[in-house]
């Protein structure tokens, strides 16, 4: 939305000149003179207070007509996590088999307090909730591999068997001595160029990929649980690894092509119309049209935009380079001046 208010925008100019952090993330400045956006760390020069907009989130920046700034990478560092809060989800993520307590917190320059309020806002959990999934998850990999429910638990840190199998069950939905059998979706969030992602993976693939602020998020989430009959923790595996160094890749123009494994639940039809998204080539588009041809049956293009819009995985499925039949942009579940943005890119590094 963009800012009207006079006062609330000389606020926002001030932290601009300012270079003020706090307001990182709470304003989008968009510099008319150059056609780009910034938040309020940008080192670069600072332009006059006559020749700036503000916006209260960088896509009504995009959807203005203006660029991420190349200095302060405003879709990225708006969203990234504090220094001290990555410091402790490293914590976390280098020690899961024990609790990280705010004594450890502070012994490595973190204010639990701030850790804390961060989680709240940002992730919607608790700091302790996040690492009993990362724990959980640890346990479910070692129970895969064939240890006993007693070793897993004593592994992750639990000194309670029972303790061990009641937060298990509470958010796997099911004890451990089914996991064997049962699977589970992991969820990570990374960074991009076009604004932050959520990433899920099972031991097939990768499930989803999808901008944060999408549209029916939420019921893309119930859908791939109730496909998948399983539930999405906090966590990381080998899938969502590659996943990450590949997307990097694209976006600094040396991938044209994901290798990575995908799980993609959906009817027979769907399946079908994604893997002819895959077959566009980089750099290319193609209409819905053509789809609907390529699968012998060229009345079904109403179908194929459906299908296209069910498509859960961005990017590594194409569907950004589906246009309509005349060549303009069509709807996209990112927003048409993500689609463009990415379509520019690829016809710059074809």
């Amino acid at each position: 939305m963009l800012i009207t208010n006079r006062q609330q925008a000389d606020e926002y100019y001030q932290a601009l000149i300012e270079r003020d952090s706090n307001y990182v993330g709470c304003f989008f400045v968009g510099v008319k003179t150059t056609s780009i956006f910034c938040i309020s760390t940008c080192r670069a020069r600072k332009p006059k207070r006559e020749n700036v907009n503000f916006y209260t989130h960088f896509k009504d920046a995009m959807d203005a007509g203006f660029r991420p700034c190349k200095v302060c990478r405003p879709t990225e560092n708006s969203h990234q996590a504090p220094q001290e809060v990555e410091a402790a989800m490293n914590l976390v993520r280098d020690c899961t088999k024990a609790k990280i307590s705010d004594q450890q917190l502070r012994e490595a320059g973190i204010r639990p307090i701030f850790v804390r309020r961060w989680f709240n806002q940002h992730y919607g959990m608790t700091f302790q909730a996040f690492q009993r999934m990362y724990r959980i998850n640890f346990a479910y990999h070692e129970l895969k591999s064939g240890k006993t429910a007693t070793h897993a638990a004593l592994d992750s840190g639990y000194d309670s068997l029972s303790g061990f199998g009641y937060t298990y069950k509470k958010l796997l939905g099911h004890s451990p001595t089914l996991s064997r059998e049962q699977s589970v979706i992991l969820i990570d969030r990374l960074t991009t160029p076009i604004g932050p992602m959520f990433v899920c993976a099972t031991d097939q693939g990768i499930c989803l990929l999808e901008f944060v602020d999408r549209r029916m998020l939420e019921t893309e989430f119930e859908d791939l649980q109730r496909r998948l009959k399983t539930t999405i923790i906090n966590g990381e595996n080998q899938h969502i690894i590659q996943l990450k160094t590949e997307l990097n890749e694209y976006f600094a123009g040396q991938r044209q092509h994901f290798t990575v494994p995908l799980h993609s639940p959906g009817t027979d039809f769907q399946n079908q119309v994604w893997q002819i998204l895959q077959t566009i080539p980089y750099g290319q588009t193609a209409s819905y049209q053509e789809q609907a041809i390529k699968l012998d049956n060229p009345k079904a293009v109403r179908a194929v935009a459906r299908a296209n819009g069910m498509n859960r995985i961005a990017i590594v499925i194409p569907c950004h380079r589906v246009i309509g039949k005349d060549g303009s942009l069509v709807g996209y579940a990112g927003g048409l001046e993500r689609k463009k943005w990415l379509l520019e890119h690829e016809k710059a590094h074809a």
